[in-house]
């Protein structure tokens, strides 16, 4: 069979959605809860995981490095952990494609091995930028080399020790937390991290899960090395930022009544939620429990007239990965919203700063690029063949191919989106699920 090498969607204009659906699971909470049960004691029974090409990317690092893992077959992983010194030394470099959580989290853990790891990854990967785990590490006593530019191939060197710090990040990231409270464990004494601003607490929730100690008062989260971790039973919840784009989808298509199911809404990443509602969303939260120690409920979301706003600040680590869909809620709102505060989003898998106001151009929609943000006034979407240069690219990012696909809800006409193929990294079967709810999309695979 012929290997696919690009991958394009094709929306027809229009439609509503309708019905309930289960979106693929978190991709923050699957790496993890890969990271963690390979490096405990005994087994771990996962369900819901994602199987998509990031997580599983994970997945096989580990493999490589000894741990022995059943599945994932229909989500459900049984992984034989090997304890926190266990690790073996893979054969060679581990590949992790297009993930930067894999390869940040990865540089953490990997700093305290008695081995050496070099990690890799594709054309996309390589480009993100890297000394924001590497420079904190080396104050631990790692041994990390990058490019001149700071950025993958990353080579580990084994170290004999690492020490505890203290350290206070200079911008708001989880992966950079993660990586040291990861590299925590293997620290003598006791890790410390401060957050300017709250980000994603899923590392310090499954530590807790497996019977680590983490200490969290107010913006500071810290653990001491050398302890133990136990396996246990997670269930992975649905993920927030692939609801997104039906959170989005459904508030700007008329006549959309749809209940999404099961849906992580850890407090570190309702921003979606938050901002949505602000501009005027109709979504209701329903049944609201806690599995595997991570908050979920059922979402119900309406039509409803957004509005354009003013974005806060606060709401950005929120949400930092739902902003492309929710620039596509900005564009059909009535007024202006503007985005500060949001530099990450220029070294995510894209500048999605800068190629999300690109693609809105085509459609017809003024979205100004800012150096932290945008600003785009609502309008009538056009149709992306129309416009001079046709297509929308992707630019190979998931998030963007997703965002312009559920625009063609309110396109004057087909849209088609190029670049595609890494969807499969965080939401395999996207074309089928949304357009078993409503969504006119198709692939075209070459």
């Amino acid at each position: 069979m012929a290997q696919v090498s690009d991958l394009r969607f094709l929306v027809t204009p229009g439609g509503s959605l309708q019905g309930r659906l289960r979106v693929p699971g978190d991709k923050s909470i699957s790496h993890r809860s890969i990271m963690l049960s390979a490096i405990a004691e005994g087994e771990t029974h996962i369900t819901g995981f994602l199987e998509g090409a990031d997580a599983l990317a994970t997945l096989a690092a580990f493999r490589r490095m000894g741990v022995e893992i059943d599945g994932p077959r229909e989500g459900e992983v049984r992984v034989r952990g090997v304890g926190l010194r266990g690790l073996t030394a893979p054969d060679g470099p581990l590949d992790l494609g297009n993930s930067g959580t894999s390869m940040r989290l990865l540089s953490g853990l990997l700093a305290g091995q008695s081995f050496a790891t070099t990690l890799i990854g594709d054309a996309s990967l390589t480009k993100r930028p890297m000394r924001r785990v590497t420079e904190p590490l080396a104050a631990m006593g790692a041994r990390i080399q990058t490019t001149e530019t700071g950025t993958a191939p990353l080579g580990i060197e084994p170290v004999s020790s690492l020490s505890g710090m203290q350290y206070a990040m200079p911008v708001a990231s989880a992966q950079v937390k993660s990586c040291l409270l990861l590299a925590g464990l293997y620290a003598d004494g006791e890790t410390c991290v401060t957050e300017p601003a709250p980000t994603r607490d899923h590392t310090e929730r499954m530590l807790t899960a497996f019977g680590y100690s983490v200490r969290t008062q107010g913006s500071r989260v810290c653990l001491t090395g050398g302890g133990r971790l136990q396996g246990c039973r997670l269930r992975v919840p649905a993920d927030i930022s692939s609801a997104a784009f039906f959170l989005v989808g459904a508030s700007i298509a008329p006549d959309s009544d749809l209940t999404l199911e099961s849906v992580g809404i850890n407090p570190t990443r309702v921003g979606v939620i938050n901002i949505l509602r602000l501009m005027g969303a109709d979504i209701e939260l329903i049944d609201r429990r806690i599995e595997g120690g991570e908050p979920v409920a059922d979402i119900r979301v309406r039509s409803a007239s957004l509005k354009g706003i003013r974005i806060p600040e606060d709401q950005v680590p929120l949400a930092i990965d739902e902003f492309p869909a929710l620039f596509i809620a900005a564009a059909c709102a009535e007024g202006e919203t503007l985005l500060t505060g949001a530099e990450e989003l220029r070294v995510k898998e894209s500048d999605r700063i800068q190629v999300m106001a690109d693609g809105l151009a085509r459609l017809g929609i003024e979205a100004e690029p800012r150096a932290d943000g945008m600003r785009i006034v609502g309008g009538t979407l056009g149709s992306a063949l129309a416009a001079e240069g046709g297509a929308i690219d992707a630019h190979g990012d998931h998030r963007i191919a997703m965002a312009f696909a559920i625009a063609g809800l309110r396109a004057s006409g087909p849209v088609e989106i190029q670049d595609c193929l890494n969807v499969e990294t965080s939401f395999p079967g996207f074309a089928s699920l949304a357009s078993g709810i409503g969504l006119g999309v198709r692939e075209v695979r070459a």
